[in-house]
């Protein structure tokens, strides 16, 4: 393994190959730090260019702009509550809050540097055991996905901060607004009304963008004082020892657990992220502190989203399956030169397989190098006053609906989901979990579709398969945790 991972080093550190790694890591914390503009557009726009290119050229710097925008992702959500990703919805949590505390420095320091430790964990596993990881991965089945997406669903309503009842109602929603558009199996058009705009849905970027963005400027522009974005007097945009002392263990964490459900098709960045918040959430020593500025909220998830990112090209590079939509788009690439990666692209073609996994490497290191230092300029935009920079959001916003189809159709949906979500505001709704439900619901539909059909009907079958029953009993003790501990104490009142 080390023969092949220093010809890889040779194959990526050619001069070509590091402008690629470069310009794939710039352009993809661009792409991450501004909403709408997301990876797979990127790609698929960028597609064109790689027919001249080499195949490893062309893998080399596709993954630095997929695997970038997962670092550039985390600054709208901290500095603006906007997530740039969607595997950053939850950073707004307590990253935000964090801004507003003054502390953004910390935030974007702890979130660049566990996205570097959590992405060099993940090469080096990528590196080591992805024979073994896409083995074990091809074993899911629908029945394992169902449960999978349900588990995380469950996640979403219990890290919803308030009231689970609420939770749970923000996540029927979101799921309702997930069936809008075509049935993923049959074909079907619901709740379109006639219109060909809805045929696709509603895009999660865009309702993400009115719920945390507008609703934003308009929760803090009805306020008797304008609000500051951050506090003057920032001193250090490194983590303090404290700040280290807290986040190094969720670091290690999010690692974990953002390596093993990115391998899984269809996990990736928004699950494993949402995991890992609310399993530190939960061994929290001080879990009230979550959404309210912990550090622990950004570091979990932000090294848990970098890792997923990373860890999702094992199914690509050693099976051939995409788990998401920028590696399907890698694939394309791939199969643009006549590439069919699978089990045999290591042995017939390990210039790409071991090129592309050093040159992640290489781009890791290019990219905290590149945000670190950037971290600086980003906090002092923030000192600008809070009627310019609601401007400047707003802006962002529109412009960034705009551009997800192109369609002024998205600017008036999330102009109206902004209205909701300051409605949810008022009334103490939560609003990640209604864009989570909103994103993994096809998922959670098609996957539930094509495991009944599969059993001729029988709803047995996600307990006969022992992962299946596995993730479902882990969801239903994360659900009946509520429950069982408001029993316990009201055990212990007087009759």
């Amino acid at each position: 393994m080390l023969e092949n991972l220093a010809s890889g080093f040779a194959v990526a550190l050619s001069p070509w190959n590091l402008a690629y790694a470069g310009f794939g890591a710039v352009l993809g914390t661009a792409i991450g730090v501004l909403p709408g503009l997301g990876p797979p557009a990127t790609i698929a726009m960028l597609l064109p260019l790689t027919y001249g290119m080499e195949p490893v050229s062309a893998v080399i710097m596709l993954a630095g702009i997929f695997y970038g925008a997962m670092y550039g992702g985390s600054t709208t959500s901290i500095l603006l509550n906007i997530p740039g990703e969607a595997g950053s919805v939850v950073t707004c949590l307590d990253g935000y809050r964090m801004t507003r505390a003054g502390r953004a420095g910390a935030a974007l320091g702890i979130a660049a540097i566990g996205s570097f430790i959590a992405g060099t964990l993940g090469v080096l596993g990528l590196s080591l055991i992805s024979p073994i990881l896409a083995d074990f991965a091809l074993r899911f089945g629908p029945a394992e996905y169902f449960s999978l997406v349900l588990l995380g669903l469950t996640m979403a309503v219990y890290l919803s901060g308030g009231s689970a009842l609420k939770g749970l109602v923000m996540t029927v929603l979101g799921l309702l607004l997930g069936t809008i558009g075509l049935d993923p199996v049959f074909g079907a058009e619901r709740f379109t009304f006639g219109s060909s705009n809805l045929t696709d849905g509603l895009d999660f970027v865009v309702v993400a963008m009115g719920l945390f963005g507008i609703a934003e400027v308009l929760s803090n522009l009805e306020s008797p004082e304008q609000p500051v974005a951050v506090k003057p007097g920032i001193k250090s945009i490194f983590p303090t020892r404290e700040d280290w002392k807290r986040a190094w263990a969720p670091i290690a964490r999010g690692s974990f657990f953002g390596f093993f459900i990115g391998i899984l098709p269809g996990g990736g960045a928004i699950i494993s992220s949402f995991v890992s918040y609310a399993v530190e959430k939960k061994i929290s020593k001080h879990p009230e502190q979550f959404g309210h500025g912990a550090i622990e909220g950004v570091a979990a998830p932000e090294s848990a989203n970098n890792a997923a990112s990373v860890s999702s090209f094992i199914p690509l590079l050693t099976l051939g399956i995409p788990g998401n939509a920028s590696i399907a788009m890698i694939l394309v690439a791939l199969m643009i030169h006549g590439i069919r990666p699978g089990p045999q692209l290591i042995a017939e073609h390990p210039d790409i397989f071991w090129g592309a996994v050093a040159s992640m490497y290489l781009g890791n290191v290019m990219l905290l190098a590149l945000n670190l230092p950037l971290v600086g300029l980003w906090v002092k935009l923030l000192q600008v006053p809070y009627s310019l920079l609601a401007l400047v959001v707003v802006v962002i916003c529109v412009v960034g609906a705009y551009s997800v189809h192109n369609s002024t159709f998205d600017v008036g949906v999330m102009i109206g989901f902004g209205i909701f979500g300051y409605l949810l505001r008022k009334t103490g709704f939560p609003a990640a979990p209604l864009v989570l439900a909103m994103i993994l619901g096809p998922i959670l539909e098609r996957s539930l579709q094509q495991a009944m059909i599969s059993s001729a009907g029988d709803p047995l079958i996600f307990v006969q398969h022992p992962l299946s029953a596995a993730l479902l009993g882990v969801a239903a003790l994360v659900a009946l945790t509520p429950l069982l501990s408001l029993m316990r104490g009201g055990s212990t009142k007087p009759a």
